[in-house]
Parts: structure tokens; C-alpha cells; sequence
């Protein structure tokens, strides 16, 4: 369910977003559930911050996605 959380929080439509987080609610102590929202938000934002710097991916990282990226022309983008 936790996954699903995330992925609305991310991609999913604002109707999506509301029923998935009704239900973490229900699961959850307000507490936990805060925390769960934190911790999405920092790793979402700490992403676009790194994106943002132009940090370099890691040697391993480049590798394992060096044909993804072609596929997707993402080393075609300006840095």
C-alpha cells in the first residue's frame, strides 16, 4: 500500500492521491503518516536538487542505465 502512495503522490491524479491516502489514514497513527508524507516529499525534492545542480550520476549508476537513456534521448537534453 505504501507503494502505492508514493506512486500517486508522484504521478497519480488528485482523485488517485485522495482515495490511497484515505486509506494509509485508516492504517496509520497520524504520526506514522506524517512521517510517511516527510519522507516522500525529501527524496522527491532531494532528487530535483541534484538533477537541478547538474550532479553527475555515479560510474555504476550511468552504466546501468546507459540504454534506457538512449532509448529515451535523455543524454540528448542540455545539462
Amino acid at each position: 500500500m505504501l507503494c502505492q502512495f508514493v506512486d500517486a503522490a508522484l504521478k497519480g491524479t488528485a482523485d488517485e492521491l485522495a482515495a490511497i491516502r484515505k486509506d494509509v489514514r485508516s492504517i496509520f497513527e497520524d504520526a506514522a503518516f506524517v512521517d510517511i508524507c516527510s519522507t516522500i516529499a525529501s527524496f522527491n525534492s532531494v532528487v530535483k536538487i541534484a538533477d537541478g545542480c547538474g550532479i553527475p550520476l555515479e560510474d555504476v549508476k550511468e552504466n546501468n542505465t546507459k540504454d534506457i537513456r538512449e532509448s529515451l534521448g535523455i543524454d540528448d537534453f542540455k545539462t
